[in-house]
């Protein structure tokens, strides 16, 4: 591809993304389509021969829309968001086009330096002390995992990635039953292993860790030999938004010498907002503290910052330094790629400087607040219908609910939860709560208005009669 081809490529591409969302409206949902329906439309192996673009963009416009779910879609009311600020995909089209590998300083300086500068801003944002640097990684999985394997280290006296698991007596790690699924994976890929990872009992309308509970599990352990790592905390928990209460967790871990790990991946966004600050009161004494800026903040995928006390610790645990790797000649510079799981490094910071600098600070305030008083709105509308229950409260802009649906109740609302869905006009997802199927509602996405609100509860409620 020449030059000019490449220019009016880009330029057709861009043209399309803004139709594309433009006329998001317009569009269900979620796909609409069955297994094997895109597959089937695909060649069964690549063909021998280059192919002219006006036929692939052709291809593309016939075949991928349909069978994509529309994340940036105002109504997607499900999961959390992805969300992608028109600003944040204009510093992704640069750092595509640039094409550089951000490993280290070296590499791409202007990378390393414009993340330890936008990380900062977002640590000052959030009301997060100095002693707290950060690092930008793909996903709250990694950064999850870089945590684990931190606390492991510092179990074991640095022996682990020397020595491994098999020279030591069992390493535990602490969680509720509300912290996200790669909480596990982390544990498996460290290789501590599931039956390490011990659950703690919650309690409290938040759904919080029982620092009581904490305390004894940590003694009965040590009573039993084995090697108490960390505690991994939550505030904000994918299913009904769970809040651990991070201040007298953090007096319990702070007893024993652990690891405090908080995973704040959704719910990290709205603490730019004071008033919210609450949910994760006491986390300036966490050790590691993860947030995704992809999710509600306006950062496309993939941006997670990992805030860390000690830099020091995680570069130990992380850091091999290979000749073809070193930077001579510069004292006190940071390569990134010491502080991650991963070698490889895009230049992510880039659309967090456009973001924070096109909307502000006070701007991104503003659609998160709405984003929680819709949703709080949305929850009290359907709590006064008579055939409606709330299963758990709002937390920030994440509630639970259920219809009354006879003898089956789950039966029902799976079956609610996929008429609404099917119907293409919103996206909700399921979960289960204390063993019964609710149905969860967050409100996050970018270009979200009050008027999608009150869609969602037109859907909800007309259907819910029709299968009544």
């Amino acid at each position: 591809m020449d030059s000019e081809e490449f220019r009016h490529w880009s330029r057709k591409v861009a043209d399309w993304g803004t139709d594309y969302r433009a006329g998001l409206r317009e569009r269900p949902v979620r796909a609409q389509t069955k297994p094997g329906d895109i597959a089937r439309q695909i060649a069964d192996a690549a063909p021998e021969a280059g192919e002219a673009m006006e036929a692939i963009f052709a291809d593309f416009e016939r075949i991928i829309p349909d069978g994509l779910t529309h994340w940036q879609h105002p109504r997607f009311f499900a999961y959390f968001p992805a969300n992608a600020a028109p600003v944040s995909v204009i510093a992704d089209y640069l750092v595509t086009s640039i094409a550089a590998q951000c490993m280290l300083w070296q590499t791409s300086p202007a990378a390393t330096e414009l993340e330890t500068r936008v990380v900062d801003w977002l640590r000052q944002a959030m009301g997060l002390p100095d002693g707290f640097a950060g690092v930008i990684q793909d996903s709250a999985s990694t950064a999850t995992l870089a945590a684990v394997l931190v606390m492991r280290e510092k179990a074991l006296g640095w022996k682990g990635n020397r020595e491994g698991l098999s020279a030591h007596k069992a390493v535990r790690v602490y969680a509720s039953k509300q912290v996200h699924t790669s909480i596990d994976r982390a544990i498996w890929i460290a290789g501590i292993g599931e039956a390490n990872l011990v659950r703690i009992p919650t309690k409290g309308p938040l759904n919080g860790m029982d620092p009581e509970a904490l305390d004894a599990a940590i003694k009965a352990d040590l009573a039993a030999g084995h090697i108490p790592a960390g505690v991994i905390a939550c505030t904000g928990g994918t299913s009904i938004g769970a809040c651990d209460p991070i201040r007298a967790v953090a007096e319990v871990v702070k007893a024993h010498g652990l690891y405090l790990h908080v995973d704040a991946a959704w719910a990290g966004s709205a603490m730019i907002c004071p008033e919210f600050r609450r949910l994760w009161d006491g986390v300036e004494a966490a050790d590691s503290i993860v947030f995704n800026p992809h999710k509600w903040l306006g950062a496309n995928f993939d941006c997670s910052v990992q805030f860390i006390r000690s830099p020091e610790d995680q570069v130990r645990t992380l850091a091999i330094q290979p000749e073809y790797l070193k930077t001579h000649g510069h004292d006190g510079i940071i390569d990134y790629s010491e502080w991650s799981v991963p070698l490889g490094r895009r230049f992510r910071a880039l659309k967090l400087w456009f973001l924070l600098r096109y909307h502000g600070l006070e701007g991104l305030r503003t659609m998160i607040r709405n984003h929680v008083a819709w949703s709080e709105e949305l929850a009290k509308r359907l709590a006064a219908e008579p055939d409606f229950e709330l299963v758990s409260e709002p937390v920030l802009s994440l509630f639970s609910f259920r219809h009354k649906g006879g003898e089956d109740a789950d039966r029902h609302n799976i079956a609610l939860v996929n008429a609404i869905n099917d119907d293409g006009r919103i996206y909700l997802t399921q979960t289960r709560v204390d063993g019964r199927i609710a149905i969860r509602f967050q409100a996050g996405q970018f270009e979200m208005t009050h008027d999608d609100a009150d869609t969602a509860f037109t859907v909800i409620t007309e259907i819910a009669r029709s299968l009544t």
